[in-house]
């Protein structure tokens, strides 16, 4: 089978190495890729929303699945251009189509789901710049600390916790008047802060039939012990050592299944991974937002402890038979540490020359914000490769990863040493 993946970064080079295992794979192919994603896969130099580029190759290719990596074109409607296109209604899209994809979309679309739907989450408010007084009146309600949230998609960076009321005011200002984010800040939604600590469950659902994924937990700040600004994510480990099986059977009972059913409710149709961000409070689970994608670094962790042939369970979810599928998992621990540019999140320069990363041979080293130059491999974004390994417990696999990281040289790498910090 020859099988396109869209996207370039640390989650697609997973998902390549991962299908890249499977005997029925015959040629893979990932739009536009990065260095690491070259050596097991062809890249081609498509943007992942250039939808009539990509009809092109797959036509031209013979592609006979597509998995979608990023959000994007999720939200902007490729599972619905192969489903409305008569030369490719028959390839399955791993990915929501667009009605489905609101969930990430439009944080306001994703809260009217889950009060509808009955799953634990804060109390909200959505409000427009034409709403601002009563944007404010609603945060007076509040205790600190303010959350804020750009309503649509804002590369990770649309959600600001801010501890004082006045700076919560000119914040909303800045994002509804100003237009902080653009567009995706034209709807703020305001909600209760929830103290608690925040982990990740990944659904993979086919419209009909889900299984539930290992569950992981990801550390966004770019600093040590959870200081400084948010990035795309500095590190991950699977499983979560504080979720026991009364919490899992709690987030399954009150989230998982009522998420899978209001998705058949509301027919939004949905074949692909449901990522639910959760925060634990006490004892309870609460969502705090729905991507309708694998994360990362997640991916980085979650994928590698799948044992079974990734092939075959796409194929089964294209089918709507992932009922039939039995989940096998790798009980060991998985970490991953990510390396990243000098000066990120904030302004970073490109094209840094890499070395030494070839010479880890008992971690798996995924690629994310890189590219080829003149034959070498370069630094090509703000994060720019992720260090995988396995342990008998958390520890065990960071220290495995810290110690190849030290092999890893590129001008001004920079990395977390305290991922796990607070299990």
């Amino acid at each position: 089978m020859n099988i396109l993946i869209l996207g370039s970064g640390g989650r697609e080079h997973t998902l390549a190495w991962k299908l890249h295992q499977s005997p029925k794979l015959s040629k893979l192919f990932v739009a536009p890729g990065n260095a690491g994603t070259g050596e097991i896969a062809s890249n081609i130099p498509i943007g992942v929303n250039d939808f009539s580029e990509i009809k092109k190759l797959v036509l031209s290719e013979n592609i006979e699945m597509v998995v979608v990596g990023p959000e994007d074109p999720l939200v902007n409607g490729v599972h619905d251009f192969f489903l409305n296109d008569e030369a490719l209604k028959n390839i399955p899209v791993i990915g929501p189509q667009k009605a489905a994809a609101e969930l990430e979309g439009s944080k306001e679309f994703a809260k009217k789901f889950m009060i509808r739907h009955n799953i634990p989450t804060a109390a909200y408010q959505s409000f427009t710049a034409s709403e601002l007084e009563e944007g404010y009146l609603f945060l007076e309600t509040l205790n600190a600390p303010y959350v804020l949230k750009a309503d649509g998609l804002a590369a990770g960076k649309g959600v600001l916790i801010l501890q004082d009321l006045d700076e919560a005011k000119q914040e909303l200002r800045t994002m509804l008047v100003d237009a902080k984010f653009g567009n995706a800040s034209a709807t703020v939604v305001i909600e209760e802060f929830l103290a608690g600590i925040e982990l990740s469950v990944f659904v993979l659902t086919d419209g009909k039939g889900y299984k539930v994924l290992p569950t992981a937990k990801d550390y966004k700040r770019i600093g040590e012990g959870d200081t400084g600004l948010n990035t795309g994510g500095m590190g991950a480990i699977s499983p979560v050592p504080f979720v026991d099986k009364e919490f899992m059977d709690k987030i399954h009972e009150r989230i998982v299944i009522p998420t899978v059913e209001g998705l058949k409710k509301d027919n939004l149709p949905y074949k692909g991974f449901v990522f639910i961000g959760l925060i634990k409070v006490g004892d309870d689970p609460f969502v705090i937002e729905y991507n309708v994608r694998l994360g990362d670094p997640e991916t980085e962790v979650v994928i590698p402890r799948i044992k079974n042939d990734l092939v075959e369970v796409f194929e089964a979810v294209a089918n709507q038979t992932l009922d039939s599928i039995n989940l096998e998992l790798d009980e060991r621990t998985a970490t991953t540490v990510m390396l990243v540019s000098g000066g990120y999140p904030e302004a970073y320069e490109k094209g840094i020359e890499m070395s030494g990363y070839d010479q880890i041979n008992d971690s798996l080293v995924f690629h994310a914000g890189t590219t080829m130059k003149e034959g070498k491999v370069v630094t090509n974004g703000g994060r720019v490769m992720a260090v995988t390994s396995y342990g008998g417990n958390f520890r065990e696999a960071l220290k495995i990863s810290y110690k190849n990281i030290e092999k890893v040289h590129f001008d001004q790498m920079n990395f977390r040493t305290d991922i796990g910090f607070d299990l």
